[in-house]
């Protein structure tokens, strides 16, 4: 009821033509010869923003597009589309998803006669998550929302190589951040589309995150063998560096809440800890340590308690 009430507030708020011309002014940026990507901002989800704060990137081939995710809204999707028709005239054709966290696919429905594709892990949590993250969405960004749908992919990831549109693409399924996490390495240029696997200048995010998977995965990227790396947030890099920041990061976050824990304190008193300053030059980096910890307490708790006894003899 709650999703219904605010789908009929933004039908009659857009209805009173008070809603303002919103656009998310999608500029392409070149990495490498025909693949680009889209940069979001350093931000959380507003109102103001639209929800653009990730990075989605296209690739262009013989004869069409490869989109790699699609962004937050059917109108970031279609303002993705007619940027990469001012580049180049292919038709996108197929369409790759990292992962199933709202900003990665709900631009999905811009891309008509396209085939979707995604790990099988990501298919079943957009089954079982999506009119939540949906309805979220719409609380949290408002109008820019208007006529997004979930549109599932078609296709799933079951190989390790492909040829899309001409390219060599490498599939590298992982986990960490969610449950199925994609990268996807064009071979031909080099560049890594790490997904949330890579945060870069901006503080990771974790509603979802198995931290030792995490590490793992962030293990595997490093030993690929690519010229540059396309994190989900913040700039491109040549040198893997959003991988090792990122991983820097997570491990010295497990390591302050389980010494938190031992040390007896609530998850309130946790959440006011010293960020160190190689830290404090990632966005958000107080308040997505704060949601942090509210995600990754319980689980901190369950097994750092077992610990106690034998630290107390």
């Amino acid at each position: 009821m709650k999703f219904l009430g605010a789908l009929i507030a933004l039908f009659l708020y857009s209805q009173t033509g008070l809603a303002k011309e919103l656009t998310y002014n999608l500029t392409p940026i070149e990495v490498a010869k025909d693949v680009y990507f889209f940069m979001g901002e350093k931000q959380y989800f507003s109102r103001e923003n639209g929800g653009n704060i990730v990075n989605t990137g296209f690739i262009i081939g013989t004869d069409s597009v490869i989109v790699i995710d699609s962004g937050p809204s059917l109108r970031y999707g279609n303002e993705m589309k007619r940027a990469i028709g001012k580049i180049t005239p292919k038709p996108v054709r197929h369409l790759i998803l990292t992962h199933h966290h709202p900003d990665h696919f709900f631009g999905n429905s811009a891309f008509d006669g396209a085939d979707i594709y995604a790990l099988p892990e990501t298919l079943q949590a957009m089954k079982t998550e999506g009119d939540g993250l949906l309805e979220n969405m719409f609380h949290m960004v408002g109008d820019w929302m208007m006529d997004t749908e979930i549109k599932l992919p078609n296709k799933t990831v079951n190989v390790s190589k492909a040829s899309m549109a001409g390219r060599n693409l490498r599939f590298i399924p992982l986990q960490g951040h969610t449950v199925g996490d994609l990268a996807i390495l064009d071979e031909q240029t080099g560049t890594l589309f790490a997904g949330d696997l890579a945060f870069y200048e901006r503080t990771a995010t974790t509603p979802h995150a198995h931290l030792h998977d995490w590490y793992a995965s962030l293990d595997i990227l490093m030993d690929i063998p690519f010229k540059t790396v396309v994190p989900g947030h913040g700039p491109i890099d040549r040198d893997g560096r959003s991988l090792r920041q990122t991983l820097d990061y997570l491990q010295w976050l497990e390591t302050v809440l389980k010494n938190a824990a031992q040390n007896g304190l609530e998850m309130t008193e946790a959440m006011r800890l010293d960020i160190p300053d190689r830290f404090q030059q990632l966005a958000l980096h107080r308040d997505e340590f704060q949601r942090s910890v509210s995600h990754l307490w319980a689980g901190i708790m369950k097994e750092t308690l077992p610990l106690l006894p034998s630290e107390l003899d």
